[in-house]
């Protein structure tokens, strides 16, 4: 007679089964595409408590237990002031989902709470920030995040309507502030319609971002320029369902010689600079 399955272990399954396709795959894709993952790595999960980072962390566990590569893996959270209900339910997900979590604190969402201009801009930095100190210290040499494809799509056209450049979302970087150190985006190819689907089959609820303006957002107090990108997308998709994939293949065939200008290691090239040698 066939073991029965705890909860645990239906949710883990259905990641390699049910959503093999979408989840899993695309997962691997990503890490082999853009050479994520090398021998000797010890990576820091970064686990915020929403879909993305909780998936993100039992996809890593999974690639952990196959792949003939070697590394290590520390699933890092950070409470940068949750409310107890909140932190408990990250606590009791990661419980449930079999996540070791290490979690450490600070006051981040105060000093955001401070600020009057680009309080988000300033959260998200000093998150980045203390995620990586924090990795450092545990003997890491990579932070993994949990954007998927819709945040590099979503990004893309922020930066281009309201930033006034093409500017994307790397899959890796290296850390300017902390030398050595590298942050890498494994699901940078996973569609976060299948990570709710996955979430929803499983009869999950993760923590959505608990800060006092995202709550506010929520509920129409502040416009949001993502939710914007999105509604359009969402139009868009009606007449052409590929609209995304586009968008994500011409991220990776940037025609440079037809801009008149661009950037490279924070330096301006202007077209002139070679126009005339090519006559």
């Amino acid at each position: 007679m066939a073991r029965e399955l705890t909860r645990s272990q239906l949710i883990e399954r259905s990641i390699i089964t049910k959503y093999r396709k979408v989840l899993w795959r695309p997962f691997v894709e990503a890490v082999k595409r853009y050479r994520l993952v090398q021998a000797g790595d010890r990576i820091a999960v970064c686990i915020s408590g929403g879909k993305d980072s909780m998936v993100l962390a039992k996809l890593m566990q999974e690639l952990h237990r196959h792949s003939d590569v070697p590394f290590d893996l520390t699933f890092l959270v950070m409470d940068p002031g949750y409310s107890p209900p909140n932190r408990r339910l990250i606590e009791d997900n990661a419980a449930l989902l079999g996540i070791p979590v290490t979690i450490f604190d600070s006051d981040i969402f105060a000093a955001a709470d401070s600020v009057t201009e680009n309080p988000c801009y300033l959260c998200a930095r000093m998150r980045r920030g203390h995620l990586y100190a924090k990795a450092r210290e545990l003997g890491c040499n990579k932070i993994a995040l949990g954007h998927h494809f819709n945040d590099v799509i979503e990004t893309t056209l922020i930066a281009m309507f309201w930033g006034a450049q093409l500017q994307a979302m790397p899959p890796k970087l290296h850390s300017t502030n902390f030398p050595g150190m590298e942050l890498i985006r494994p699901l940078y190819c996973v569609h976060e319609d299948d990570i709710i689907a996955w979430a929803r089959y499983n009869g999950l609820t993760f923590l959505r971002c608990a800060c006092r303006l995202t709550e506010g957002a929520a509920t129409g107090e502040l416009a949001s320029k993502r939710q914007q990108v999105k509604e359009l997308l969402r139009t868009l998709r009606k007449d052409d369902p590929n609209i995304e994939k586009s968008i994500f293949t011409a991220l990776h065939a940037v025609c440079l010689d037809t801009f008149p200008a661009y950037k490279s290691h924070g330096e301006l090239h202007s077209f002139l600079d070679g126009y005339d040698k090519e006559q």
